[in-house]
């Protein structure tokens, strides 16, 4: 049963998100009232995950994220983020967390990215001994428009960096996010043309639309295209889909504080965060996600993205 420790200096809130996460059953929930507090029970018995506030007395978020990673580096960290803490929270997924949920859509993503995160890092250890040594690996892929498809490719490619000794566990699983969310960005918006901004407006809506377009002509026919090439000193990781393409230039900054807490800008945010350079092709239909062995954690995605 996976431990999930709850790390958040308001009781209220605790008691939220702990409540959130315990409607799966198969999770074991723990509370830590601070930093501090939290990094006393993971030395006394490692949780699977953390989930933590940023803002907190004694060590913040952003701290805690620094001590895991440095302490407990096979040990992955979600971040909450609020109003004010946008700077903070693009800081800390430099370096080395998971990934982040605003306050705000707790109840619609808590229980999702934790699951997420937590399917990505038992892929890792499930395929550990599948592969062995391979100097290079040059693969290629066409899925269909089906997004339960995206966990096992993602674990097949965790297991084979890992198995070419180029990350560890948790940079590998902060790379199957980054792709999870590049093949959702392929798969909801290239292939199914739904604009992210609806998400923001009404997540009902918006998932609606994704069941009606996938069940409609020409959306439902479209592939989605992996081209994948690994090297002893970096990971190489083109995914295009079959939509319309559009202009790269008029993402928003997704590391605008203004823009951190839009669902639009998310999937942008945690791919440059994780990767060492995210770039589109012209047509805006293709994308390259690029991680180099031995990367700084705080190392910034390239401007071409």
């Amino acid at each position: 049963m996976p431990t999930v420790l709850v790390v958040d200096d308001s009781a209220v809130d605790r008691s939220l998100v702990s409540g959130l996460l315990a409607k799966d059953t198969t999770l074991k929930i723990r509370n830590a009232i601070h930093g501090a507090d939290a990094m006393r029970q993971i030395e006394e018995s490692p949780p699977d995950i953390v989930v933590t506030d940023l803002i907190m007395p004694e060590m913040s978020g952003l701290e805690l994220v620094a001590a895991v990673k440095a302490k407990y580096p096979s040990v992955p960290v979600v971040l909450m983020t609020s109003k004010g803490s946008e700077d903070v929270a693009a800081r800390a997924l430099h370096q080395g967390a998971a990934s982040y949920v605003p306050k705000r859509m707790l109840a619609q993503r808590i229980l999702r990215t934790v699951r997420g995160v937590l399917s990505a890092g038992s892929r890792l250890r499930r395929y550990e001994r599948l592969m062995g040594c391979v100097a290079r690996n040059e693969c290629s892929f066409v899925l269909d428009n089906d997004c339960s498809m995206f966990g096992d490719l993602v674990g097949y490619l965790q297991e084979c960096v890992v198995s070419m000794g180029l990350f560890d566990e948790v940079e590998c699983t902060r790379v199957g996010v980054a792709l999870e969310e590049a093949l959702a960005n392929a798969f909801c918006h290239g292939n199914l043309q739904i604009d992210s901004s609806l998400r923001d407006e009404d997540d009902e809506a918006y998932g609606l639309m994704i069941r009606q377009r996938r069940a409609q002509p020409p959306y439902r026919d479209r592939k989605i295209h992996v081209d994948v090439l690994m090297l002893r000193d970096e990971a190489v990781f083109t995914i295009r889909d079959e939509g319309e393409g559009f202009d790269p230039h008029s993402l928003p900054d997704p590391t605008d504080p203004a823009n951190l807490e839009k669902a639009s800008g998310r999937g942008v945010l945690l791919m440059r965060a994780f990767m060492d350079s995210v770039e589109y092709n012209e047509l805006g239909n293709a994308v390259t996600l690029i991680k180099r062995r031995g990367t700084p954690a705080d190392g910034a995605a390239s401007e071409d993205s």
